[in-house]
């Protein structure tokens, strides 16, 4: 089995913020995860990114809320974007006056 993209998207959000999903799923798991997915989710806001969930090569799976990265638990495809979303929903609320 070859890698095969499974999505690539880019989702207004707000008038200056959007969200970016992609999601690859691979023939065996990266190093440091023990799914056969990679990806990348970014919530960016007037150009910066302040919320982006990622598993690199070696550090498994993680997400970084500004500056700090924490390690996310991987359950499914389907959670991850769920759990993405629920995220990026906080961040707004947090956020408001932005």
């Amino acid at each position: 089995m070859k890698a095969r993209e499974l999505f690539n998207r880019r989702i207004p959000v707000m008038e200056h913020a959007f969200a970016e999903l992609v999601l690859w799923e691979l023939p065996e798991p990266l190093s440091g995860s023990k799914h056969r997915y990679k990806y990348r989710l970014a919530f960016v806001v007037a150009g910066e990114c302040v919320l982006r969930y990622d598993n690199e090569e070696g550090k498994g799976d993680h997400k970084h809320v500004r500056d700090k990265e924490v390690k996310y638990r991987f359950i499914s495809a389907d959670m991850l974007v769920a759990n993405f979303f629920e995220d990026v929903k906080r961040w707004r609320n947090e956020n408001s006056n932005n």
